[in-house]
């Protein structure tokens, strides 16, 4: 489990890096330098925070992207502030699948898979698919049987 955790926490970094590089030349240009570099560093700090967060509890993070959009909203003008925002929508994203994936291929949670499966309320199902199968008893039905065409003759 331990390789697993530090190859998402790496992969995490990179995300976190990958939105920060996007938006470090649109922070505010109409400060003096030493406060520009204290709002690259601000910024730099909450993508990190967000995507440490968002590595550790996936599940409980309600709208990550929105939050970390208005934690560093404030050091960009106006004018940027739309590319800024669809830049860590899209960052945010991309992280956010990489983890359901990992959730879903069983490498995080204890290395136990999930099920494949969709609730009625539109969320993936949290339960145990059953062994050699891609769904729960529950939703088994959702398995698609083929029959060889040799069994069939």
């Amino acid at each position: 489990m331990e390789p697993n955790l530090a190859q998402l926490q790496s992969c995490m970094y990179q995300y976190s890096r990958a939105i920060y590089r996007s938006i470090k030349d649109q922070i505010d240009p109409y400060v003096d330098r030493p406060t520009r570099l204290e709002y690259r560093r601000a910024v730099l700090c909450e993508c990190e925070e967000t995507m440490s967060r968002l590595a550790q509890d996936p599940q409980y993070f309600a709208r990550p992207d929105r939050a970390l959009f208005q934690d560093i909203r404030r050091y960009f003008p106006i004018t940027s502030q739309a590319h800024v925002a669809w830049v860590v929508k899209e960052g945010v994203s991309a992280a956010v699948a990489f983890i359901e994936a990992q959730l879903e291929a069983g490498l995080l949670d204890g290395g136990v898979s999930r099920c494949k499966a969709t609730t009625r309320k539109g969320k993936a199902c949290q339960r145990t698919p059953l062994p050699g199968r891609d769904y729960c008893p529950s939703h088994q039905h959702l398995e698609r049987t083929t029959i060889p065409a040799r069994a069939a003759a």
